[in-house]
């Protein structure tokens, strides 16, 4: 048996989110900080958060800082995952991709959705709709919006301008299918509208080290497992724009022989996406369990091997 740790995207930030660390995270804000000539400890107020740039970077840092602590502490897990950002600290954690390196990535990765839409625009999930019926609808009301992320077999999440969501929105209402809820998120990640953003940040990952993984990493765009640093490069730097096939990462994941997924903090929304998955096995959330459980659970997992 084997277990998988993941690292959740935009959408589960949380204001005050990096005065919650664990001990021995002083290193990553510092690093952090002296790589960005910027004090990053100001980047969780919940004014902060209202950037894209400020979202995308804390999600790195509390990321890299509790996948640290654990590993300090108990033995590694054999995969890493995350959706959207979460690839980030999941490559980082992997051993693919040096953390400076991420560190500026990820502020320009922000920086290239927020000037691109800055305001207008975003994410919405969507419950009770199959894809099928919700891609016919998409193409009967035109307009800017794409699916972006198929969380679950209940959950999918579109793209687009405020206006076009709202009208998806309301035609299922009208026709009993479903219901949305608006994300936490300012930008339409995961469709063509982030093509621009996406080809300069793959020119900024041009001349930057990437490594074969020590941890298998498991992309949450093709569900695949990446070993080859090339296509990883490729997998961190498109991401932004490709649609997120969260369900089927998970789905392999399973297949590999994964029985124990632990997600690093904030919140624990994929710790609710896989547990119909996972229904054979186990999945915590870091932030709520206590260490010696979530260490018990990773040794036990080593041990079934």
């Amino acid at each position: 048996m084997s277990s998988l740790m993941v690292f959740p995207g935009q959408g589960a930030q949380q204001a005050g989110m990096l005065q919650c660390l664990p001990e021995g995270s002083a290193e990553v804000l510092e690093e952090a900080s002296d790589t960005l000539g910027e004090a990053v400890q100001t980047l969780d107020s919940a004014q902060a958060l209202q950037s894209t740039r400020a979202v995308q970077l804390c999600l790195l840092l509390a990321g890299v800082a509790w996948a640290r602590w654990l590993r300090r502490r108990s033995p590694a897990p054999d995969y890493v995952a995350g959706l959207s950002i979460g690839a980030y600290p999941a490559a980082v954690s992997a051993g693919s991709l040096h953390f400076a390196d991420a560190v500026r990535l990820v502020a320009l990765r922000g920086e290239l959705m927020q000037q691109a839409y800055p305001q207008g625009y975003g994410m919405t999930a969507l419950s009770g709709v199959d894809l099928g019926s919700l891609e016919a609808l998409l193409a009967e009301a035109g307009g800017q919006v794409y699916v972006a992320n198929l969380n679950s077999d209940n959950q999918i999440v579109i793209a687009g301008s405020d206006d076009a969501m709202a009208e998806i929105v309301q035609r299922l209402r009208l026709r009993g299918q479903g219901a949305g809820r608006r994300l936490a998120v300012s930008v339409p990640s995961h469709c063509a509208l982030l093509d621009g953003p996406a080809g300069r940040l793959a020119a900024a990952f041009a001349d930057v080290e990437m490594r074969r993984p020590q941890i298998t990493y498991l992309s949450g765009t093709t569900a695949r497992a990446i070993h080859d640093p090339q296509r990883l490069r490729d997998d961190l730097a498109g991401n932004m724009a490709r649609r997120v096939d969260w369900r089927a990462t998970l789905r392999n994941a399973y297949e590999r022989g994964v029985r124990l997924q632990l997600e690093v903090p904030p919140g624990s929304v994929l710790t609710g996406l896989a547990r119909p998955v996972f229904d054979q096995g186990r999945v915590v959330a870091l932030e709520s369990t206590r260490w010696d459980s979530v260490d018990a659970l990773l040794r036990q997992e080593v041990a079934g091997d």
